[in-house]
């Protein structure tokens, strides 16, 4: 081969290992970007006012309130719960060898948004809110993973029977959330966030609650990324590798049960962000889990905060037609958005011969 063509030959080669690491540049700078026009969608400050008030310009004391203590926590919430959801989603889907698997129906989002609604409906909410709440939507987050657990029994090494078995532990809690409305009426209208999913009236106590969190459960599935490639290859090639796949299993599903329940306790249940998300990016950046780990959540925090700019744009123009009490939420976006990406895959999948 001529000098020439061996050359030729290197750049798709070069091309395809730099692929990864400008993805995660076009991410990283799709962050900030994302939070900017979520920061500047609000109703009652124009975007103009809204810049000045970050730059410490000349605003009066309601813009400023508005923007540090209203807007920026929201933005920094929705960035924080997609970046949790969309890690949750792959390290779910890797552990259990199957590409639908998903926070929504492993027993963790359902088991979340009972605690959620039950704190409240106790009226627990008055009186200590968020951090109230936020602990039960964590307990029934892991409630809902234990009994999975529980339920599977030797069939925990099945990848399609946890999937069976979450569904119908996904189903059970939230007849329980529907049962817990109906016995507490008068709180539908204040927990209806929790099973739709919003960022409305989100604060600092928010953040501060769901960073540590987030942030030490994230980097614990980054670290896991590489028995996680090794469990996706199949049980035999983990154990021939020395890797114990029950054990890492187990770890998988703990993270992904921690990450999902702190995400649901803080911005309620959003729709396909942990089924979505995990598929764009290994289509992004491939099989290799650390890089795609890192990249799930920068693209779920994208995903979300694009999702609540959408949504605070709609409640604007809601608001132009004369309705304006209504506000739509965050999680009727991403569910409207998912499932018609999921539409779109299976009815191309479905004309491939």
């Amino acid at each position: 081969m001529t000098p020439s063509a061996q050359a030729a030959s290197a750049v798709p080669g070069t091309a395809r290992r730099l692929r990864p690491a400008l993805m995660l540049g076009a991410l990283l700078l799709a962050v900030p970007l994302a939070a900017a026009i979520d920061l500047a969608a609000g109703r009652a400050l124009p975007p103009e006012a809204t810049w000045r008030a970050l730059t410490g310009g000349a605003v009066d004391p309601t813009a400023h309130h508005l923007v540090w203590q209203v807007r920026m926590p929201r933005v920094l919430v929705a960035l924080g719960a997609g970046a949790a959801l969309g890690l949750a989603g792959l390290v779910l889907q890797a552990a259990l060898r199957n590409p639908l698997a998903a926070p929504e129906v492993t027993g963790v989002t359902p088991g979340a948004v009972l605690g959620a609604v039950a704190a409240t409906g106790a009226g627990l909410a008055d009186w200590a809110s968020p951090a109230a709440v936020v602990v039960a939507a964590l307990a029934g987050g892991c409630g809902g993973a234990a009994l999975l657990w529980l339920l599977a029994g030797r069939t925990r090494s099945d990848p399609a029977q946890m999937a069976v078995h979450g569904v119908l532990v996904s189903a059970a809690l939230s007849g329980s959330t529907a049962v817990t409305l109906l016995a507490a009426p008068g709180e539908i209208g204040s927990v209806v966030q929790w099973m739709v999913g919003t960022t409305e009236a989100r604060t600092w106590r928010h953040w501060t609650l769901l960073w540590p969190w987030e942030l030490l459960w994230g980097a614990v599935a980054c670290l896991a990324a590489g028995p996680l490639m090794l469990l996706r290859c199949g049980e035999q090639v983990a154990e021939a590798a020395g890797l114990a796949p029950a054990r890492t299993r187990g770890l998988a599903l703990l993270c992904a049960v921690a990450l999902t329940a702190g995400a649901v306790a803080s911005v309620g249940a959003l729709g396909f962000v942990g089924l979505v998300v995990p598929h764009a990016a290994l289509a992004l950046f491939g099989a290799d889990l650390r890089v795609a780990l890192p990249g799930a959540a920068l693209a779920g925090a994208v995903a979300v905060c694009g999702a609540d700019a959408v949504a605070q744009l709609a409640s604007r123009a809601v608001t132009a037609w004369g309705a304006e009490h209504l506000s739509v939420p965050v999680g009727a976006v991403t569910t409207c958005v998912g499932a018609a990406v999921l539409l779109a895959v299976a009815r191309r999948h479905a004309v491939e011969p």
